[in-house]
């Protein structure tokens, strides 16, 4: 599979951090996988020198909106590439609920295309040069944290998948998927998501026992569903809710596992 057949635009947008020497670079990547012109979203460090980590970013059910893009950033300042795959397609960026709902229920209600754009995801991530091909993982949050445990259960060969508040889909179905997958996962939930209730989580911790898959989880009590989003509002009553001590927390705890799957970089 060659870069010619994904990458059709790159469109530079430097964004200057508190260094003087370097800046992270962001882009708007075009790729073409089949019929589809998909647009995602790439950060990187350009004072790193040479491959480093590869990160995918996977969208809530949103899309590519600006709270996603401010996510790839933070990682790519944490000294990793990061990419945002397009799950939906080139301008489809839902304008309400009821859109956005709609959205996700396709991907949900077919788990063969969600897997084949999050492959694709993966395969524009590792085609770029400044990608280490052997060390990437995938993290999600909401109907993105699904899509990265589905691409670990699909068996992709990536180091680590991590779930910021997200669903189990296909992997909590009884279908033996579990035992594909072959990178290492991390789940981030909250104790009063109502989206994704506990005896869901309990269920999955147990798929994955049987599996024998190297699982580690943290439950982040009295947050709500969404609770890394700050656009969730502050009301758990309406089910979702931002949570700022399960956001910083899950955060670090997102770090400490890319520095045991990745080593030192």
């Amino acid at each position: 599979m060659t870069a010619m057949r994904y990458l059709l635009i790159l469109l530079f947008l430097p964004l200057l951090t508190g260094q003087a020497s370097a800046k992270i670079v962001t882009k708007e990547v075009y790729y073409r996988p089949g019929n589809d012109i998909l647009q995602g979203y790439l950060a990187y460090d350009d004072g790193i020198e040479g491959a480093r980590p590869g990160v995918l970013v996977f969208h809530e059910w949103w899309g590519i909106n600006d709270y996603i893009k401010r996510r790839t950033e933070e990682i790519a300042k944490l000294g990793y590439i990061a990419f945002a795959p397009d799950m939906y397609g080139r301008d489809i960026r839902p304008k309400d609920y009821k859109e956005a709902s709609e959205l996700a229920g396709i991907l949900r209600g077919d788990r063969t295309v969600m897997r084949i754009r999050a492959k694709e995801g993966l395969e524009v991530l590792r085609e770029n040069p400044l990608a280490d091909k052997k060390r990437i993982a995938a993290i999600g949050y909401c109907l993105g944290g699904a899509v990265a445990l589905e691409l670990a259960g699909s068996g992709a060969e990536i180091s680590g998948a991590v779930s910021f508040h997200g669903s189990f889909g296909a992997l909590n179905s009884g279908g033996g998927d579990a035992k594909n997958i072959k990178a290492k996962i991390l789940v981030l939930h909250g104790s009063e998501d109502r989206a994704v209730p506990m005896k869901e989580v309990l269920f999955f911790q147990e798929e994955m026992r049987r599996a024998g898959v190297d699982l580690r989880m943290n439950i982040y009590d009295g947050a709500a569903h969404s609770f890394t989003n700050p656009a969730s509002g502050n009301d758990p009553s309406k089910g979702v809710a931002y949570n700022e001590k399960a956001d910083k927390e899950s955060w670090e705890a997102m770090k400490r596992f890319f520095g045991e799957i990745f080593g030192k970089r």
